[in-house]
């Protein structure tokens, strides 16, 4: 297993703010990665106590504690209150990263209405919310960079997942053309599309057996632990990256 590599100071200077960053997943190693490459950040997360313990890890990590706002992406006078405390906090925000996201198991045929719709609202409403937010701020402050997280399900066909693949797929749309239209604004709009990272919470939520089966088909045998994407999300939000925009990153040891 490699070890994350030492921070390089790629986002020195600039403000981030990061939702869905409480627990153990992408979005906190996300937040965490930023810290230490110099970026000053801003995390949400609709999880009171658990974002509260985030900032507290966080702080512990880089001597900085985060501002922090509850926030449910899914309800759009939240999001606007988020920007609002944001650039309260930070100023002009640099960059947003749209890490929200909800999954679940079920075949089409027995799907509901609610489980099709709840998956659709977190994972691609939201970031549609999210990204309208973030390029209506950037465009009076210079421009921007938004990265959004995507999955390579969005490409793929896995049974149970109709509902979560077709919001992906919705995300790597919505990034593509917000991409082209954030062109004429400064904004530059990228997604990121992770095959399998590990965390806690999808031990939860997917079986032992799945997983073991999603793992086999990597190249390298095993799921990415989440910093290996937190450090692609970094590179999409440096100047490392400048020239691209509409993209969609596969974050994966296999084909997409």
């Amino acid at each position: 297993m490699p070890k994350p590599p030492e921070p390089r100071n790629l986002l020195a200077g600039k403000t981030a703010l990061i939702t869905a960053a409480a627990g153990t997943g992408i979005g906190f190693s996300t937040a965490s990665r930023f810290a230490r490459e110099g970026a000053t950040v801003f995390i949400s997360d609709i999880h009171e106590g658990r974002l509260a313990k985030a900032a507290d890890a966080l702080e512990a990590e880089t001597g900085i504690r985060p501002a922090t706002a509850i926030c449910n992406v899914t309800k759009q006078e939240e999001v606007d209150a988020l920007f609002k405390a944001a650039e309260a906090e930070l100023g002009a925000i640099d960059v947003v990263v749209n890490n929200a996201g909800l999954g679940g198991t079920a075949d089409l045929v027995d799907m509901t209405d609610e489980q099709w719709m709840v998956v659709l609202d977190v994972t691609l409403n939201s970031c549609f919310r999210m990204t309208r937010a973030g390029m209506q701020h950037m465009r009076g402050h210079g421009g921007g960079v938004i990265v959004n997280n995507a999955s390579v399900l969005g490409w793929r066909a896995q049974k149970g997942q109709a509902h979560y693949a077709a919001a992906k797929a919705g995300v790597m749309a919505l990034t593509r053309c917000a991409g082209v239209e954030g062109a004429e604004l400064g904004v530059r709009v990228n997604a990121v599309a992770p095959s399998l990272a590990m965390h806690p919470f999808l031990h939860k939520v997917t079986s032992p057996e799945l997983l073991a089966e999603l793992e086999a088909k990597e190249a390298y045998g095993r799921a990415a632990d989440v910093w290996e994407i937190a450090t692609v999300i970094a590179f999409l939000a440096s100047d490392y990256s400048t020239y691209m925009t509409g993209e969609i990153v596969s974050v994966s040891s296999q084909r997409a």
